[in-house]
C-alpha cells in the first residue's frame, strides 16, 4: 500500500485520543478506524468508550461492532480488514486514521506478523488448560524466563508468549527477529499522553461509564452472552458482573477496576516507548492549550514517504 504514510494515534487508555480526532474531523475529512481490540465486540459499548451514535454518523469509523463476543478475533484478523477499511476511506474521499490503544492489532497492520510454525493441537490444548488456572502473574514470571521482551504484555500475550515458546522452542521475540520484513503499511505515529494527569482522567471516565449505566449494560449482557466469551476480558466487565452478582460491593468494584486500569495503561505506554519506530513517533500531551494546533501541524506534515 503505496504512496501517502498511514497516520495512526496512539497512546493509553483514556488519555483523550477519540476527543482530539473528533475535534480534527471538523478540519479536515478523515475516517477512523478504530484500534481497540474491546470495540469489536457488539454490546460492549459504555465500558469499552466505544463511540456514541452520533460521532460516529457524524465521521465514518471502522473496527467498531464488527464481531460477536463470543468470536476469537485476532490481530492478523484485525489487519487483513484494515486493509479493506483503508480502501473504503479512500474510496469516500477521506483519509484514513487508525487510533487506538492495542498494540498488536497496529503491529500486524504495519509489520507483519511473523510465521510460526504449527503448534501440536494436543501438546496446545493440555498446556492452555494449565496456564488457564495460572494468575497473570505467574504469567508473568513465566514470560521474564522465557521471552522478557513480552513480559510486560497483557495476559492474552503472555499466554501466547508462552505456548510458542514451549512448544517451539524459540521465543516470539526471536521469531520476530528472523521474519526482519519491511513494513507491510508505511505508517508515522501520533503518541497522545497527558502524562501525570492520566489517573485523574482515568477516574474521571469511570465516573462518566457508571453514571452511563454500565450495570445495566453487564446485567442486560450477561442474559445473552456466555460466561467464558473474549469480550468478558475488556477491562473492567468481570468486576462489574462481581458486583452485579453481588460478590463485590460497588466500592470494592471501582476500586478493582481503577487498578487494572491503570495497569494496563502502564502496559501500554511501556509497548508504544519500545516497540514504535523512533523516528516516526510524534508526543502530544492533549491537555496543552495549543494541543489542536500541534495535532494539526503533525497532520499536515510528512505525508510522503522518503527516498
Amino acid at each position: 500500500m503505496a504512496g501517502a504514510r498511514l497516520r495512526i494515534i496512539v497512546g493509553p487508555t483514556a488519555a483523550g485520543k477519540s476527543t482530539l480526532v473528533m475535534a480534527l474531523a471538523a478540519d479536515v475529512p478523515l475516517a477512523i478506524l478504530s484500534a481497540d481490540s474491546r470495540q469489536i465486540y457488539r454490546g460492549f459499548d459504555i465500558g469499552t468508550a466505544k463511540p456514541g451514535r452520533t460521532d460516529r454518523d457524524a465521521v465514518p469509523h471502522f473496527g467498531v461492532d464488527v464481531a460477536e463476543p463470543a468470536e476469537r478475533y485476532s490481530a492478523a484478523r484485525w489487519a487483513a480488514a484494515a486493509r479493506d477499511w483503508i480502501r473504503e476511506a479512500r474510496a469516500l474521499r477521506r483519509e484514513p486514521v487508525v487510533v487506538g490503544g492495542t498494540g498488536f492489532y497496529i503491529r500486524a497492520l504495519t509489520m507483519p506478523l511473523f510465521d510460526a510454525p504449527p503448534l501440536d493441537d494436543a501438546a496446545r490444548g493440555a498446556l492452555q488448560r494449565h496456564l488457564a488456572t495460572c494468575s497473570t502473574e505467574t504469567l508473568r514470571r513465566w514470560c521474564v524466563q522465557l521471552d522478557r521482551p513480552r513480559a510486560h504484555l497483557g495476559r492474552t500475550q503472555l499466554l501466547r508468549t508462552i505456548e510458542v515458546a514451549l512448544l517451539t522452542g524459540v521465543p516470539i521475540s526471536t521469531w520476530h527477529e528472523r521474519a526482519g520484513r519491511a513494513p507491510d503499511v508505511p505508517a508515522r505515529y501520533l503518541v497522545v499522553d497527558p502524562g501525570a494527569t492520566l489517573h485523574r482522567q482515568i477516574a474521571s471516565r469511570l465516573d462518566a461509564m457508571l453514571a452511563a449505566g454500565w450495570e445495566a449494560e453487564v446485567r442486560g449482557l450477561e442474559q445473552v452472552v456466555d460466561d467464558t466469551a473474549p469480550a468478558w476480558n475488556a477491562t473492567g466487565y468481570r468486576s462489574i458482573r462481581e458486583f452485579v452478582r453481588g460478590a463485590l460491593s460497588r466500592t470494592e468494584a471501582v476500586e478493582r477496576i481503577m487498578i487494572h486500569t491503570r495497569q494496563y495503561a502502564k502496559r501500554q505506554r511501556t509497548w508504544f516507548r519500545h516497540q514504535l519506530p523512533g523516528d516516526d513517533v510524534t508526543l502530544l500531551d492533549p491537555t496543552r492549550p495549543d494541543a489542536h494546533a500541534r495535532l494539526l501541524r503533525w497532520w499536515n506534515a510528512g505525508d510522503e514517504i522518503g527516498p
